[in-house]
């Protein structure tokens, strides 16, 4: 049996038993069918020989991890949210408030003063919303060397974005 055919035929019988399990995480949340959906096409995707005895184990494993992410992200949000709202809290002035084509301008300005090879990583970063392990593969770069860039990206910005604040 190929593996494309085992991991439809799981998806077929557990699909309920799935939803169950990442909405016993996540709750009543939109995301339980896209997560779900994301583990079985990254496993159709995937060129490494799967069998019946480590489907399971290897499906909730990625499932778990999903959701792990889901959660970080949700928290990091709330916690910008939270840090935003302090911040805000004062009386806001219109001289205070930036338009969103200054805040590009001003993030462009940021980006043009990075090194290229920085600059790259960065972008594919904030702009496209890959990983750091997407990006080294996009780019066929090693990860460790793409991670260090990044942080480098990262520190220069945030340097530079200081004098906005």
């Amino acid at each position: 049996m190929s593996n494309q055919t085992l991991i439809t035929n799981y998806y077929i019988s557990h699909r309920d038993e799935l939803r169950g399990y990442v909405r016993s995480r996540l709750g009543d949340n939109c995301q339980v069918d896209d997560i779900i959906q994301d583990v079985f096409l990254k496993l159709l995707c995937s060129k490494k020989m799967i069998t019946e005895i480590t489907l399971p184990s290897l499906v909730y494993t990625m499932m778990r991890n999903m959701v792990v992410d889901h959660l970080r992200h949700h928290m990091a949000v709330e916690h910008y949210e939270h840090y935003i709202k302090g911040v805000c809290s004062n009386v806001v002035t219109e001289d205070l408030v930036l338009s969103i084509q200054e805040i590009l301008e001003i993030m462009e300005n940021g980006l043009a003063r990075l090194p290229e090879n920085c600059r790259e990583i960065y972008r594919m970063h904030i702009y496209d919303g890959m990983k750091v392990g997407e990006i080294s593969r996009a780019l066929g770069e090693g990860y460790k060397s793409v991670e260090h860039r990044l942080g480098s990206a990262r520190k220069a910005m945030r340097h530079y974005l200081c004098k906005y604040a």
